[in-house]
């Protein structure tokens, strides 16, 4: 059992991160980087997206082995396949509400624990995850290669599914209730950000 400092270092962490999110909520500087340092930051510092994304990461953790495998790839497939509507001109109905929503649910699902067959849980992943593709691919700076864009916000959507569904198991082997609690906190702050 680790000593108590070290587990209220990996729950003030997420806090962390989180705090320093808001300050920055949606940055538009990387362009002179030609794009690649604004793809990368934008996940980690929109509060919305970065939530939505460690949330599907920690629901991960009880699908099945061939879903919990592909939900990483699926979430930058729906990531790519928004920002791509996005840059083609192709706009979304709702978009902020759909993202807000994607909290919301991705929230519920982890608070409960919600065990889904693999197609409607890999739908469901794509589907968030293309909202928040094409707020991505609208904020795009200006001047910035779409492919180091891309390549940016990819490798930050992979980290954080990856990263949370790392924190979830260690979590999830030292205190049963406590991805419920996160998920509860996650739906939560999506329906503020829904009813915002």
């Amino acid at each position: 059992m680790p000593s108590m400092p070290y587990f209220r270092f990996w729950l003030a962490a997420p806090i962390l991160l989180l705090v320093s999110g808001m300050a920055m909520a949606h940055p538009g500087h990387g362009a002179e980087q030609g794009g690649f340092m604004a793809g990368l930051a934008h996940p980690l510092f929109g509060l919305d997206h970065l939530l939505a994304m460690a949330a599907i990461g920690l629901w991960s953790l009880g699908q099945s082995r061939r879903l919990r495998m592909a939900v990483p790839l699926l979430a930058v497939g729906g990531m790519i396949i928004g920002a791509g509507l996005a840059v083609a001109g192709i706009g979304l109905p709702g978009v902020e509400s759909a993202i807000a929503l994607s909290v919301l649910l991705a929230g519920v699902l982890v608070a409960t624990l919600a065990k889904l067959p693999s197609l409607v849980g890999g739908l469901l992943v794509v589907g968030f995850m293309l909202f928040h593709g094409h707020a991505h691919g609208t904020e795009m700076p200006h001047g910035a290669s779409l492919v180091t864009y891309l390549a940016g916000f990819s490798l930050a959507t992979l980290g954080i599914t990856l990263g949370a569904r790392l924190a979830g198991g260690w979590l999830q082997a030292r205190q049963s209730r406590s991805l419920r609690v996160v998920g509860g906190v996650i739906a939560a702050i999506g329906a503020f950000f829904a009813l915002s």
